[in-house]
């Protein structure tokens, strides 16, 4: 284990303020800080800590029951980083609502990668998500999960799109959102200007898709990209690059994003032999 766990019975004491009221802080933001919560995000939050790639673990918090079962996981951490634990009372009066879970890790994230940069430093062999308008933090974590599972080495998103460091965003990620490389700036038009100035091969996907995804070719450099929930891609993007569909019954307008997302990156995937 870490350092030995610091008790906490005052829900204002200084050293957890970081931890206090999660869901307004969560509208407000946290100034390069974010909140990790359940056992599976802090392993994961442990590991990109040790990976030493600008991601760091700043304190835990506990709840007094859990501390013996993170216990192993906890132990990955470096002593360094506090570990508070707390009587639920005082945890959920820290929190600001009933937290079940009773684990919660608040972690630092070094200056956001530039999109540039980022698309530049990808290996020769690359398979891309890039998103335009997702505003659901939950889709979004859906997406990262579904990036990591099928090899993503990088997503790329507009700036209109939400912030995969959101704390529901990296829980529905299962921490993903701390594993998989990500830029988050600029327009949708200078997000494809970028992929196709580094010669990716670009899919849209969309209802309306000219190929069928099964039909997609393999390339070494290939990138998919999705949009908002509903609308989906804007046409001068679907213009500029080719598209893609899922097959399915008639009926139904789309699928949810996450979901196609995961269906498109799994078939891209197979064909490029990244799985």
């Amino acid at each position: 284990m870490t350092s030995l766990p610091i008790r906490i019975d005052d829900p204002a004491d200084p050293r957890i303020a970081g931890f206090v009221s999660i869901k307004e802080r969560d509208l407000t933001g946290r100034h390069g800080l974010f909140i990790a919560e359940g056992t599976v995000v802090l392993r994961m939050l442990a590991a990109a800590h040790r990976a030493g790639q600008g991601i760091r673990a700043e304190a835990v918090l506990l709840l007094e029951n859990r501390v013996e079962g993170v216990g192993s996981v906890l132990s990955d951490f470096p002593d360094s980083v506090p570990v508070y634990v707390a009587s639920a009372a005082v945890f959920d009066a820290i929190a600001g609502f009933n937290m079940h879970r009773g684990v919660l890790a608040l972690g630092s994230r070094d200056q956001a990668l530039r999109m540039e940069a980022l698309v530049a430093s990808l290996p020769e062999r690359s398979l891309v998500l890039a998103a335009c308008g997702i505003s659901n933090h939950d889709n979004m974590g859906s997406m990262f999960r579904n990036a990591a599972a099928f090899g993503v080495n990088a997503v790329l998103m507009d700036e209109t799109s939400c912030d995969p460091m959101y704390r529901k965003a990296i829980r529905v990620s299962v921490g993903s959102a701390l594993s998989v490389p990500f830029a988050r700036e600029g327009s949708a038009t200078a997000l494809v200007g970028r992929l196709q100035a580094e010669g990716f091969a670009i899919w849209g996907l969309s209802p309306r898709g000219g190929t069928d995804l099964h039909d997609i070719p393999a390339a070494p450099r290939t990138a998919l990209l999705v949009g908002t929930e509903g609308e989906g891609l804007p046409q001068h993007i679907l213009s500029s690059v080719r598209t893609a569909r899922i097959r399915q019954k008639p009926g139904l307008d789309s699928l949810n994003v996450a979901t196609a997302t995961g269906i498109a990156l799994h078939q891209v995937a197979m064909i490029n032999g990244m799985i």
